[in-house]
């Protein structure tokens, strides 16, 4: 509730912030703000649960623990921003405000107890990222992203709004409290075939969000077409959102698993080997990323395939994994493409990172690790988030889709070791790359949450 309150005033403050002579105000403002959020968001940790607006939204542990990664990750990718000083067109106080209202959105699809809240929710973080996404105006890619991710969100939105009309006509009712209660005593059959309808159209809609196949063909173009940082905000804040919305969603209407669980494993599947085999085959690490988000939301899926108790700690913990090290492969890059350019533009490819260890160590290390996470090695994150989500799914008995995950897990090996073996044992071009310190801090700051999490995962049980 704090957190939705106080990021509407900033984001406001924000934009009114760039009316100021110098821009270099806005940078520590958004984090000032950002870190008050956080703050905020953890008064109300232990005490609830708590309905707001009309019984819309509900603020429990569940809830905060999404919105403190969320907000996090936020703080993260803002401090690697550099206030977008070395871009003479930007306009960071638009971006920075938009980033603000988008988070509002978020968190409103993290706690939200009624289908109206989820749908202002998902409009209000779609529209901020379509206008992010082609913030680069002088580049095509950019606003081609810009297009095709808006004219699909389009689409997508439809099938979930015209979901949600045949579940209200189905139960009366857009609270889940009271779906969970038609659930439960479902009689009519007529009444089950529209509810069975709109849950199924529910779900494309959100499974769009968190770029689940087939609602994938998106993804690649629209993280490579956007300015790498609001991919980063894309590929971590944004899937967060989606997978803690479906969750609760799920979870409303968990006595029915018998008719959704064979439909979320089916896509499951699809989205890993989608995400898996096309990784493979992109010479561009920014596609790959966009690829490997892809089957990372395979991953998550499992554990909402084996909704059960371990289900809940398995998402967050996998969420904060994915996002720590997505934000620090993502760093790397800004950092290296912008050394590197081809034609002008930043190059992006495998071949970018050729040398990297010689003269920047620490940037190569930091790579490394969030690479051996993304992977599922031992020792990181990621290993611990993709065990807690095998270990719910074969607690459900479901061990032929844990198999499958893993002979995804190792193609995924291939893939991202690509770009160790590019940075300590090929050569290249190189050149000492300038970071700045609050941006090497944030970098070893992911890296070292990220091993300390591989190494005493514990740690992250006893918090939430």
């Amino acid at each position: 509730m704090y957190p939705i309150i106080l990021l509407s005033v900033f984001g406001v403050v924000t934009l009114f912030l760039g009316f100021s002579k110098s821009k270099n105000i806005l940078l520590p403002s958004t984090l000032l703000f950002l870190a008050i959020a956080l703050g905020s968001n953890f008064v109300d940790w232990g005490k609830g649960p708590f309905l707001y607006f009309y019984d819309m939204l509900r603020v429990d542990n569940l809830t905060l623990a999404f919105n403190g990664i969320v907000l996090i990750s936020a703080f993260m990718i803002v401090a690697i921003s550099g206030g977008f000083q070395d871009n003479a067109d930007a306009e960071p106080a638009e971006y920075y405000g938009l980033m603000l209202f988008s988070l509002v959105g978020a968190i409103m699809m993290i706690g939200f107890d009624h289908l109206i809240m989820l749908f202002i929710g998902v409009e209000i973080l779609s529209v901020a990222m379509y206008v992010l996404t082609g913030s680069n105006k002088r580049n095509l890619r950019s606003n081609e992203a810009a297009l095709k991710y808006f004219l699909m969100g389009a689409f997508a939105t439809g099938f979930m709004l015209f979901g949600m009309t045949l579940l209200y006509g189905a139960t009366g009712s857009f609270q889940l409290v009271a779906i969970q209660g038609f659930t439960s005593n479902m009689s009519a059959a007529s009444q089950s075939y529209i509810f069975y309808a709109g849950l199924l159209l529910l779900l494309i809609g959100m499974l769009f969000k968190v770029s689940a196949a087939p609602f994938h063909f998106w993804t690649p173009d629209v993280y490579e077409g956007a300015p790498t940082i609001f991919t980063t905000f894309m590929s971590t804040i944004v899937k967060t959102a989606g997978f803690a919305a479906l969750f609760r969603l799920l979870n409303h209407t968990f006595a029915i698993y018998n008719f959704w669980w064979i439909v979320i494993a089916a896509i499951a599947v699809l989205t890993l080997l989608v995400g898996n085999i096309g990784a493979t085959s992109q010479n561009s690490f920014k596609r790959m990323l966009a690829y490997s988000g892809i089957s990372h939301a395979g991953y998550l899926l499992i554990a909402l395939t084996a909704l059960s108790k371990p289900t809940q700690n398995a998402i967050i913990f996998y969420s904060l994994a994915y996002s720590l090290s997505t934000i620090a492969a993502f760093g790397v890059l800004m950092l290296v493409s912008k050394e590197k350019t081809i034609e002008g533009q930043p190059n992006e490819r495998y071949e970018a990172f050729n040398g990297l260890a010689k003269q920047n160590p620490l940037l190569a290390f930091v790579l490394a690790v969030s690479m051996l996470s993304l992977a599922g090695i031992p020792l990181t994150a990621g290993f611990w988030g993709k065990f807690f989500i095998f270990t719910s799914a074969a607690e459900r008995g479901i061990m032929w889709i844990t198999v499958i995950a893993v002979l995804m897990s190792t193609v995924g090996i291939y893939y991202y070791f690509r770009v160790i073996i590019s940075s300590y044992f090929r050569e290249g071009d190189t050149v000492k790359i300038r970071v700045a310190p609050f941006y090497q801090i944030i970098l070893v700051l992911a890296t070292f949450l990220t091993i300390l999490f591989g190494l005493a995962p514990g740690i992250f049980e006893k918090l939430i």
